[in-house]
């Protein structure tokens, strides 16, 4: 992995955006904070994450071979521990100066793959269907927050460094999921460094809307699970979709704020996607 992209928190906690960080995420489409989150901080997440009512609003998009990563996917950051970390400057704030301008909370989801069962995400890019929800610009990025140590047996991210500058790429439905056009990747595949993003629990990977991505099936007895808010720039709001709610200004807090937060149960506001089973 190239360690030109690795970052890590300074010595109070917070992050700086310097020019070499800038620099660096539009070259490669992509950046690593190294523990972004401590132990605290990861044991105060997995408390909601692991929450039945949370887990209520997981569903599955099954890959080519019938093996399924289970999402739960929220429109809107909420007041509890992980609307604070979407929230809280070292990960929105970063964002904030990364894009150039104002952000908003587009949605976070959490993905797991289980032990053994959990399946591959095709290659893709994040716009190649929010593109389709309404937003003219690649004006976008995520976040994958690693909440276990992501390796490659248990399908951490690969992507491919610097394809955000190959703008939009055509995609289509593969099994149950988005992917971008195999030969196009392939192509793009024997230009571009392949990136296997291993990560430590706590690790951040800061990526460009347009960024190749894809993670292998979990054939580790580890589980893999990430936090993944997503954010969109507000001068690229498409306004209410059937997808998505829509700019609504966020709040940013202090970076202390998820240590502090109590809040581990109540999830009002935070508008979870409800899934129906298919027939």
């Amino acid at each position: 992995m190239d360690k030109s992209c690795d970052f890590r928190l300074g010595e109070d906690g917070s992050f700086e955006v310097t020019e070499n960080v800038q620099r660096t995420f539009w070259d490669k489409g992509y950046i690593i904070i190294r523990g972004l989150l401590d132990q605290e901080e990861l044991n105060k997440v997995k408390e909601v994450i692991d929450n039945p009512d949370v887990l209520k609003y997981q569903y599955g998009r099954p890959d080519k071979s019938g093996k399924e990563p289970k999402l739960i996917l929220w429109q809107h950051p909420g007041d509890d521990v992980t609307g604070m970390l979407a929230r809280c400057q070292k990960v929105a704030g970063t964002c904030e100066k990364l894009l150039g301008g104002e952000v908003y909370h587009y949605h976070t989801k959490l993905v797991t793959k289980q032990p053994y069962i959990g399946g591959t995400f095709e290659w893709h890019q994040d716009y190649g269907y929010w593109y389709k929800y309404g937003c003219l610009f690649p004006d976008m990025m995520s976040v994958f927050i690693a909440v276990d140590q992501c390796r490659k047996a248990n399908g951490c991210l690969q992507l491919l460094s610097g394809s955000h500058k190959c703008g939009r790429i055509d995609h289509t439905i593969v099994a149950h999921q988005t992917g971008a056009d195999v030969t196009r990747v392939a192509d793009l595949q024997g230009q571009l460094q392949h990136v296997t993003a291993e990560l430590d629990a706590g690790d951040a990977l800061f990526f460009h809307c347009n960024v190749l991505h894809t993670s292998s099936d979990n054939t580790s007895s580890d589980i893999r699970r990430a936090l993944i808010p997503a954010y969109n720039r507000k001068s690229n709001d498409p306004g209410p979709h059937q997808k998505h709610p829509g700019y609504r200004p966020m709040k940013q807090v202090p970076d202390d704020a998820v240590r502090l937060c109590t809040n581990t149960t109540n999830f009002e506001g935070k508008d979870f996607w409800i899934v129906q089973p298919q027939l």
